[in-house]
């Protein structure tokens, strides 16, 4: 018997205005303090040249989790500098809101240098963020660092799992540092790609449950060498150094899609409450949903 089961699965709804409307969006990075329910997404210009497609970072608001009213305007927009490290793209973002302070990991890229690092901004409220620099950059050890999750730890210290590339596929990173805000530490990866499984070549982070704080719990991307993302879940230690449990199948396979979509299911964030766990990702990297997850086994050991 699997540990978790995906009881339904619905659509994301957006209101929203010009030029959001005519756009494709991605990611979406649900939580919730109290009430609504808040939504940061990734939202991308139709373009034939890949090179065209500039990425942006929106809000929303929801009373239900499933309808959001969506701002006019990106709260996290490009440059606006030619040498700004997110000229050409914000994407990916992650939130951790930490007494009266509200953190936003993003993607910035740039084009020029063909380069994306991982970037913080903060403030208190996401509509009004400032823009805090790197938090991880770009090296030979982690290219490309991205898809930033961010998890308390019991003694008081934060994890930070993000996407790097290497040997011409996704990886998993994990950092250390004293407070949420950094400054990170890039340490070992504590899981791999298994080969010959679903997740046999890539991987990327998702969120994390810590409503069991022995045994948190990541959903988590893979993919297969010719990119076909499934997500599925692990478990850890409560200090996040060693796997304790990992499932064997995709806990979400992605429905066939139309001619020209990518096969990706790509998990962004999620909640768990009264009602199971909801799990929000993203399709084709163009439609969001909803999946009501429930847990029907323990992963303590």
């Amino acid at each position: 018997m699997a540990a978790f089961t995906v009881e339904q699965i619905v659509p994301l709804q957006l209101v929203r205005t010009s030029p959001l409307k005519e756009m494709y969006t991605l990611n979406p990075f649900v939580w919730r303090e109290q009430e609504p329910y808040e939504l940061l997404l990734r939202a991308v210009n139709h373009a034939e040249i890949a090179a065209e497609k500039v990425a942006r970072i929106y809000y929303g608001r929801s009373a239900d989790g499933l309808r959001f009213e969506m701002g006019d305007h990106p709260v996290i927009a490009p440059g606006p500098d030619d040498d700004d490290d997110d000229k050409d793209g914000c994407e990916d973002p992650t939130v951790a809101v930490v007494e009266d302070t509200t953190y936003v990991y993003y993607t910035g890229w740039n084009q020029t240098i063909l380069k994306g690092q991982l970037l913080l901004a903060a403030g208190p409220d996401v509509e009004h963020l400032h823009k805090g620099g790197i938090a991880i950059p770009y090296s030979d050890r982690v290219m490309n660092p991205k898809e930033a999750t961010i998890v308390p730890v019991a003694d008081g210290t934060w994890r930070l799992f993000f996407e790097y590339a290497r040997s011409d596929a996704s990886r998993v990173g994990i950092a250390s540092a004293p407070a949420v805000g950094g400054p990170w530490t890039v340490l070992s990866p504590i899981f791999e790609a298994r080969p010959a499984h679903w997740d046999g070549w890539h991987l990327s982070t998702g969120p994390v449950l810590c409503s069991d704080p022995m045994r948190p719990v990541m959903f988590y991307n893979g993919a297969t060498r010719d990119a076909k993302w499934r997500i599925g879940w692990i478990a850890f230690d409560a200090s996040f150094t060693r796997i304790a449990a990992r499932g064997d199948d995709p806990l979400i396979t992605p429905p066939p899609g139309a001619p020209g979509d990518t096969d990706i299911g790509f998990a962004a964030s999620a909640i768990e409450g009264n009602n199971g766990i909801y799990l929000y990702y993203s399709i084709a990297d163009k439609a969001m949903m909803r999946a009501q997850v429930k847990r029907t086994l323990s992963v303590l050991d």
